[in-house]
């Protein structure tokens, strides 16, 4: 089954073609046929495509909405010199991720007008997600006539216990406006999850104990038993949890009330503010690129510094309060741009963490970047992992189990 996978933003569709079937995704070896992104829609747009076995393309043109992205990705796909398809209707199904389901949304479904409107009821909780998203849907289901599937970053997080989701706030708010934690990054933390079970043989095991910490310009971290996410860092809303490139991640509640009022900010100030002017670009002045601040801590630059160590501090909190939460640890899994790539992140993110059975191994750490590894001394109880992670591929093979009719994983 070849399966479109859409990532549709305020101004950019990321896209990849992917081949998979049952056999296929147990055995790992979907093919991923065609990937790019259109960025800067509405403008002069940037199309980035790749083709199995091909170079690279880059090409600019305007580009005014969502459906002439798409229709441009399509013709990409079944260009002559550039394609991997005869024609488009070799495209059996699109896969679209949802940032937010709400409540109602506990996996992946197929869309239909009803699904259509659950997604639409969830947008005064993800405001600058989930329009884009249901514009990238609309758009391809004009262009192709297959069946289309959501999927939903806060799925995932639905396992989650009142305890871990509830707010210390008056219960009405959750009642009403449905005021509570619902995490994001949840196909990410799925994905490498599922995989460091596959890697210790593990799956379906109920006692299995994973930390995950998606790093990259957006951080969250979850704790997963048994394949079940039972706590997360974000919250309703992106912004909380570990510090991000732009974002503040947790603080006092209190200084929004007063930074507004000392500096006289309206709403929407307060919210470019914490999402952003804070974070690693906040505290450092000089960058939200993990690669940038390293470089200039290493050239004494004290902002980048304190940045870096900043992230660092708050992760291994999270850490370290999750394997509290999960009682014990099995393995910790690092992911994202960040977790693939920064080495001493990871260093510093467990050190001191050895009391708790993890242990890294500086020179398997050293060697992995962007690679799929363990980083973990021999004698660590918990394991340390760098996983990259796949979003679109989890994206297309639940799209491929749905449209087969097959169980949810």
């Amino acid at each position: 089954m070849k399966v479109l996978v859409l990532n549709c933003g305020s101004s950019s569709v990321k896209f990849q073609l992917v081949e998979t079937d049952e056999a296929s995704a147990v055995a790992g070896r979907d093919r991923a046929l065609a990937k790019g992104i259109v960025e800067n829609i509405g403008g002069l747009a940037i199309l980035r495509y790749e083709a199995e076995g091909q170079k690279p393309l880059k090409e600019t043109g305007e580009i005014l909405e969502h459906k002439i992205a798409v229709e441009r990705i399509l013709g990409l796909l079944t260009r002559e010199d550039v394609g991997v398809l005869r024609d488009r209707r070799e495209i059996d199904a699109v896969g679209h991720r949802m940032v937010h389901g709400g409540e109602r949304f506990k996996t992946s479904v197929l869309i239909d007008d009803d699904v259509l409107g659950g997604i639409e009821d969830c947008i005064d909780l993800a405001p600058l997600h989930n329009p884009p998203n249901i514009k990238g849907y609309r758009a391809a289901r004009e262009l192709l006539q297959v069946l289309h599937v959501a999927v939903f970053d806060t799925s995932f997080h639905q396992t989650m216990p009142a305890e871990a989701y509830l707010y210390g706030l008056p219960y009405v708010l959750y009642q009403r406006h449905g005021v509570r934690r619902y995490g994001f990054h949840g196909t990410s933390h799925r994905f490498v999850s599922r995989r460091m079970a596959e890697i210790l043989g593990r799956v379906g095991d109920p006692t299995l104990r994973v930390i995950t910490c998606h790093l990259g310009n957006g951080c969250s971290i979850t704790a997963i038993r048994g394949g079940h996410s039972v706590d997360t860092s974000m919250g309703l809303t992106p912004l909380e949890g570990l510090l991000m490139g732009t974002r503040a991640g947790d603080i006092d509640a209190g200084i929004v009330l007063h930074v507004m009022t000392v500096e006289e900010l309206g709403i929407s100030e307060a919210n470019a503010l914490l999402n952003k002017h804070s974070g690693l670009l906040g505290i450092s002045g000089v960058s939200n690129d993990m690669r940038a601040l390293l470089q200039a801590e290493s050239e004494g630059h004290e902002r980048a510094r304190v940045a870096v160590e900043v992230f660092c501090y708050r992760l291994k909190k999270y850490i370290a309060a999750y394997v509290g939460v999960l009682e014990g640890i099995d393995a910790v899994v690092f992911t994202g741009g960040i977790g693939e790539n920064a080495i001493p992140i990871r260093a510093r993110s467990v050190a001191g963490l050895e009391t708790m059975g993890l242990r890294l191994d500086h020179e398997r750490n050293a060697a992995a970047r962007a690679i799929e590894a363990e980083v973990s001394a021999d004698d660590s109880p918990g394991k340390i992992w760098v996983i990259p992670t796949n979003e679109e591929l989890l994206i297309a093979r639940d799209t491929m189990r749905i449209v087969s009719g097959l169980p949810p994983e």
